[in-house]
């Protein structure tokens, strides 16, 4: 993992995520999203998280409601493949 500690959220449906994601990822999948995201309810809203899906269209709807939740430092890492490559996972 790369120097910053980023956490990792994939918001890929359980399925998806089961076939494959980013080692350390959490899955915090769309309807997990509209409940408040209770996964991340133990992370800082500053913490710097990278999102991810499998396109960067559903990261980037992830991005405003955590932004609504009160997160701050957000980032599209739109999917696995450019994040691992992008961030050094």
């Amino acid at each position: 993992m790369p120097e910053t500690n980023y956490i990792l959220v994939d918001v890929r449906e359980p399925l998806e995520f089961s076939f494959s994601h980013v080692p350390g990822a959490i899955n915090v999948p769309s309807e997990s999203l509209m409940k408040g995201a209770p996964e991340l309810k133990d992370i800082e809203k500053d913490s710097p998280i990278i999102i991810y899906c499998k396109t960067g269209s559903r990261s980037g709807l992830a991005i405003q409601i955590l932004k609504d939740l009160g997160f701050t430092n957000l980032i599209n890492g739109i999917n696995q493949e450019i994040a691992k490559q992008r961030f050094g996972l």
